[in-house]
């Protein structure tokens, strides 16, 4: 197991603290290895006073073998596991060793316990990390085959059928979404390779197919469009009544930077979460203003107390209990937001975001900063 310079640092740091102490000569800490199916080794980590003799494992040094009233062994445990020792030589005495020598002793093995067993935790879940990493990696190469071949059937159809078909909108789709499907094998890909950053614990970071993409800029209609498809598809599929934007304000079509893309992903959330939670007799739409975008249902409000709880990690409203789903679509989708300097709100009404929509429902408001609902081209 590899130790980290921390661990050792603090390994160090503690001995050091014992040199004022006059009782004491020499100081060791050891951990154990492993060794083949045989009893662990104990191999050193760390010495006070720092000597130029390299030290041996435990067992390989016959001295340590006989007994000395002038030596003692401290366990590093973590509960029942011994994971190494602190070996304590004093200055040769025929005294008893004073007790509060022996108490700061154990307090130390204590702590430098407590410290190991989280490296040993920290050993575990790398490898754990790197094992999950190559099985995406695999996975990743996998669905490439299948994928691959959905888009050659696909194009044969469009051979077949004619490109003058009234049904060639429908698989034009099927390869936009193969497109996209593609998108988000890279960003595994990319997941699989690559040593993830250090991030706050109040951010979240999301290998969303915008963030991927070869293109340089973006525009916010363009990056709609394929949802609103998707989303009309969908209704039809499910027999309900779906309503686009009735106007596409013209910050919608200027040039952005592709940090923006994020906003295709929140708006694809936000109709997922429609179609999924809100009944089937419902209709749901999607309106554009220049106070944001808005997703909407006419389905049964969601409760006055539920309605900011829901934008919690892992809460699921009433309404959704019953419903496959993990909580946390809504919170993303409001932590994207923010980091576009905007917000995501459920507001009272469609009717309170757009005269034209549902006087009840449920309407989800994406709003932007400034600088993206500006018209000024990138």
């Amino acid at each position: 197991m590899h130790l980290t310079d921390r661990f050792l640092n603090l390994v160090q740091q503690q001995l050091i603290s014992y040199e004022d102490d006059q009782n004491i000569d020499h100081l060791v800490v050891y951990v154990a290895r492993s060794n083949d199916g045989n009893s662990p080794r104990l191999e050193v980590v760390g010495e006070w006073p720092a000597s130029k003799k390299v030290l041996q494992p435990v067992e390989s040094d016959p001295e340590l073998r006989a007994p000395s009233s002038n030596r003692r062994w401290y366990p590093l445990q973590e509960g029942s596991i011994l994971l190494g020792v602190l070996r304590a030589e004093r200055v040769p005495s025929t005294e008893n060793w004073p007790e509060y020598l022996d108490k700061r002793l154990q307090s130390t093995a204590i702590a430098l316990g407590h410290c190991l067993g989280l490296e040993f935790d920290r050993n575990r879940l790398n490898n754990e990390l790197a094992g999950l990493k190559d099985q995406i990696g695999a996975m990743v190469h996998q669905l490439r085959n299948p994928l691959a071949a959905l888009r050659t059937y696909a194009q044969l159809l469009i051979r077949k059928i004619g490109t003058d078909s009234d049904h060639i909108n429908l698989i034009q789709g099927l390869l936009s979404e193969q497109d996209q499907l593609n998108k988000y094998l890279l960003s595994l890909e990319q997941l699989s390779n690559m040593k993830l950053p250090s991030i706050s614990e109040g951010s979240t970071r999301l290998l969303l197919p915008p963030l991927v993409s070869k293109e340089s800029s973006i525009d916010v209609k363009s990056l709609i469009e394929p949802l609103i498809e998707r989303a009309s598809a969908k209704a039809n599929l499910q027999n309900r009544l779906w309503k686009g934007p009735s106007s596409w304000p013209d910050w919608t079509e200027k040039v952005r930077s592709i940090h923006q893309g994020l906003i295709g992903e929140i708006v694809a959330n936000l109709l997922e979460n429609a179609f999924r939670y809100s009944p089937p007799s419902a209709s749901i739409g999607l309106e554009i203003s220049n106070n944001g975008i808005c997703v909407w249902d006419s389905g049964m409000p969601i409760n006055d107390k539920e309605r900011e709880r829901i934008f919690q990690k892992g809460f699921r409203g009433t309404s959704s209990s019953e419903l496959p789903g993990s909580g946390l679509g809504l919170a993303l989708a409001r932590q994207l937001s923010q980091q576009l300097g905007g917000d995501l709100v459920l507001i009272s009404t469609p009717f309170s975001f757009n005269s034209l929509l549902p006087k009840v429902g449920n309407a989800f408001v994406l709003t932007l900063p400034m600088q993206i609902m500006s018209e000024e081209e990138m």
